[in-house]
């Protein structure tokens, strides 16, 4: 275990976001999106299942026999606490595991965007923070969850799988349940959550057609529920919720939504020209335009209502990617190279702005 704890010190102190062990093959480390190997010895099958009889809850050992992967928190004292994912390849034992920030950063300190404190305090409604694997969901909705936590006197409770960041009540009251050890799962967790007189329902992510009624049911009576999605663009998370349904289903889930929907926030990594990394922020807000759009089922109009509601808070990935290279934040390759409209975000680095968003929705 020493030179386990070794290691994590060494991703640590280097900045890694990420750290992957496996058996026979160097240690990797992830620092600013980059793999990298570190000097370490190999791992061993005898190392590996010394480390994970240690690191690993007894309950889950059980499970893991069965499910040959689970996910669960460890805490390294001195270090501080990662999001572990054990699991198999070729027969042997692996580990993922993400460090976890000690202290819950600011909106400040994410760059992120001062409408989306507005979003946190909504007083009802489903918000979501979507994007890709690693693209900071997780850190933007503990933010989101401090802010309402110092800000706000409400009752918060979550279900996350695992538990990441660590909160303590400060103007809110808050608990933290992790699935596998405070509730058998989420379907269990959801069913009787409401009894608990929660104000704020924060749900890990959303996997399946169970959880997302779960949040509509609450949202319908007056909750606030946060959650995240894996999906590539805000606009793209309305047919991914809906996704979840059977054909059948989906009309009557999507009016509800329409009628539950807050704001989708995604995200995308993007290099800073100083070094490290920035979010790009696409906001979809359900104002009565896109709630009309959603309920006559016209979604594909959702991306030309989020670049012509600027107003509304609401900015597409490229009109993100345009304010960040204007603030020097970013290079102009590294904003085209994450675009999700590259030559139109060219275009508007030469001063040309269509309006096509206008055209289409008209």
């Amino acid at each position: 275990m020493e030179i386990f704890k070794r290691v994590l010190k060494a991703a640590i102190d280097g900045g890694a976001s990420d750290v992957h062990i496996k058996i026979n093959a160097p240690i990797i480390v992830r620092i600013d999106g980059q793999l990298i190997p570190i000097e370490a010895p190999h791992p061993t099958t005898e190392w590996m299942d010394k480390v994970v009889k240690e690191i690993v809850p007894p309950h889950l050992l059980v499970k893991f026999e069965t499910d040959r992967e689970i996910d669960f928190s460890y805490y390294a004292e001195g270090l501080g606490r990662f999001r572990t994912n054990l699991f198999q390849q070729k027969g042997t034992l692996c580990l993922a595991m993400r460090y976890v920030q000690t202290n819950i950063p600011s909106f400040e300190d994410l760059g992120l965007l001062p409408q989306l404190k507005d979003i946190a305090v909504s007083p009802r409604g489903i918000v979501l923070v979507a994007g890709t694997t690693g693209s900071g969901k997780s850190t933007t909705l503990a933010a989101m969850l401090q802010h309402i936590n110092t800000e706000t006197a409400r009752h918060i409770i979550t279900l996350e799988d695992p538990i990441e960041y660590v909160f303590k009540d400060e103007k809110s009251i808050i608990e933290q349940r992790e699935i596998g050890l405070d509730s058998l799962s989420f379907a269990a967790g959801l069913k009787h959550i409401l009894r608990q007189d929660p104000d704020v329902i924060m749900i890990g992510e959303m996997r399946d057609s169970i959880s997302f009624s779960a949040a509509m049911s609450a949202a319908d009576t007056g909750h606030l529920v946060l959650s995240t999605l894996h999906t590539t663009n805000a606009s793209q998370s309305v047919t991914r919720i809906l996704d979840f349904f059977q054909p059948d289903e989906r009309d009557q889930v999507r009016r509800q939504l329409a009628g539950t929907l807050k704001a989708v926030i995604c995200q995308r990594m993007v290099g800073r020209s100083e070094g490290g990394v920035v979010p790009a922020i696409e906001i979809l807000i359900n104002t009565p335009t896109v709630r009309k759009l959603i309920e006559e089922n016209r979604l594909d109009k959702l991306a030309a209502a989020i670049e012509t509601g600027v107003e509304d808070g609401m900015q597409n990935f490229n009109q993100a990617l345009f304010q960040l290279v204007k603030d020097r934040a970013v290079s102009e390759k590294e904003a085209l190279a994450k675009a999700t409209n590259a030559k139109a975000l060219e275009m508007n680095f030469q001063g040309i702005f269509l309006d096509e968003g206008k055209r289409i929705l008209s």
